[in-house]
C-alpha cells in the first residue's frame, strides 16, 4: 500500500494541500528523474478517454519495456499494462462511489495471490486508506494522516491474519511553511528514524534545496542525502545530489516541447573501481493527435489526400 507513507513527504502532501511553491519538490528533488540507463517513454492520450503509454528501458544487454492503457468513463479508470514477461496488470479504480471514497481492486495474471483491495477516504484535512491482500489469509494495511496546513501526523500499520502479528507498523509528524517543508518519521517498526528537510530557495527560478537524513538503531548507523534544483530557464532544469558514501549525480532536463522531455543523468562513485561512473539518457514525449491518428502513423495506415484536379 505504502499510501501515506511512501516517500518521505506524502503524508504531508495528503492532509495540505497548501499551494506553495515548494510542494513539487517534496516528493521527487532528490529521486525523480535520475536514470543510468537509456529509457524511452511514449504517451497518447485521446479525446475518447483511452490513452496508451509505451515505455522501454535498456539495462546494459538486456531490454525490458511496458504498454500501458487507461480507459476512462464518467467515475471509472481502468488501468491495464502487459510487460515484456507477459505479465498483466489491471487496476480499476471508481471514484466517488461514496461521498469522498475512492475505491480501486486490482490483480495480476497469472498470479493468482495479487488481488488487492484498497479503500480512500478523503475529508478536508484528514485522510484514511485501506488495503486488503485478497487471499484465503488476508493482509491487512491501513494508513491514516490528519492535520492543517502546517501540522501533519500520518501512521501506517500492516496486520497479517494468518500469524496475528504486525508487519509493519511507522508514523510521523511534518511540518509545513509558505516556503520550506520537515517531516520527522519512526519507520520499520522503530527501527529506523528518518528525518527531511526542503527548503525554497528562489519561487521565480524554482531554485530549492533538499536533505534526508537516516539513523539506524539496530545498527546505529548514518547516512544522508542533500541534493539541490535550479531551472536555467523555463525549460532547462538541473538537479544535483550527493551523499554521505561520496556519490555524486548530476542531472539535466530539457523540454523542448509541451510536456515532452529529454533528460541526461550521469553519477559518479568513487567506490566502484572497475565502474566509477554511469550516465542515462531518458526521452519522453507526449503526443496530443490522439490514440487513432498515432497508431495510423506508426504503422502507416494513414490515408494521404488527393489532390484536387
Amino acid at each position: 500500500m505504502r499510501y501515506v507513507l511512501n516517500t518521505v513527504h506524502a503524508f504531508i502532501y495528503l492532509a495540505s494541500n497548501d499551494d506553495i511553491e515548494c510542494k513539487s519538490f517534496r516528493t521527487d528533488l532528490l529521486t525523480k528523474d535520475y536514470n543510468f540507463d537509456h529509457k524511452f517513454t511514449l504517451t497518447t492520450p485521446s479525446d475518447a478517454g483511452l490513452g496508451l503509454t509505451a515505455m522501454g528501458v535498456k539495462k546494459d544487454q538486456l531490454f525490458i519495456g511496458d504498454i500501458s492503457t487507461q480507459y476512462r468513463s464518467g467515475k471509472t479508470t481502468v488501468d491495464v499494462k502487459v510487460d515484456t514477461d507477459y505479465n498483466v496488470s489491471t487496476t480499476i479504480t471508481v471514484n466517488e462511489l461514496v461521498a469522498g471514497v475512492r475505491t480501486s481492486f486490482s490483480f495480476r495474471i497469472p498470479d493468482q495471490k495479487s488481488g488487492k483491495l484498497d479503500l480512500q477516504y478523503l475529508y478536508d484535512r484528514a485522510a484514511i486508506n485501506s488495503s486488503i491482500v485478497l487471499t484465503p489469509i488476508p493482509l491487512l494495511e491501513l494508513a491514516a494522516a490528519i492535520g492543517s496546513k502546517e501540522l501533519t501526523l500520518g501512521t501506517e500499520v500492516g496486520f497479517d491474519s494468518a500469524s496475528a502479528s504486525f508487519t509493519e507498523y511507522n508514523s510521523g509528524i511534518g511540518f509545513n511553511k509558505h516556503d520550506f517543508s520537515a517531516a520527522l518519521i519512526l519507520a520499520d517498526k522503530g527501527g529506523t528514524l528518518k528525518a527531511s528537510y526542503v527548503q525554497g530557495v528562489n519561487p521565480v527560478t524554482g531554485a530549492a534545496v533538499a536533505a534526508d537524513m537516516i539513523h539506524r538503531f539496530n545498527t546505529y548507523g548514518n547516512s544522508f542525502t542533500i541534493g539541490s534544483c535550479h531551472a536555467l530557464n523555463p525549460l532547462i532544469t538541473i538537479k544535483t545530489r550527493f551523499n554521505n558514501s561520496g556519490k555524486a549525480a548530476v542531472l539535466c532536463q530539457h523540454e523542448w516541447r509541451p510536456q515532452s522531455f529529454l533528460t541526461l543523468s550521469a553519477e559518479y562513485n568513487p567506490k566502484a573501481l572497475n565502474a566509477p561512473s554511469r550516465g542515462g539518457l531518458a526521452s519522453s514525449i507526449w503526443v496530443s493527435c490522439g490514440l487513432r491518428l498515432f497508431l495510423e502513423v506508426i504503422f502507416g495506415r494513414r490515408k494521404r489526400r488527393r489532390r484536387e484536379p
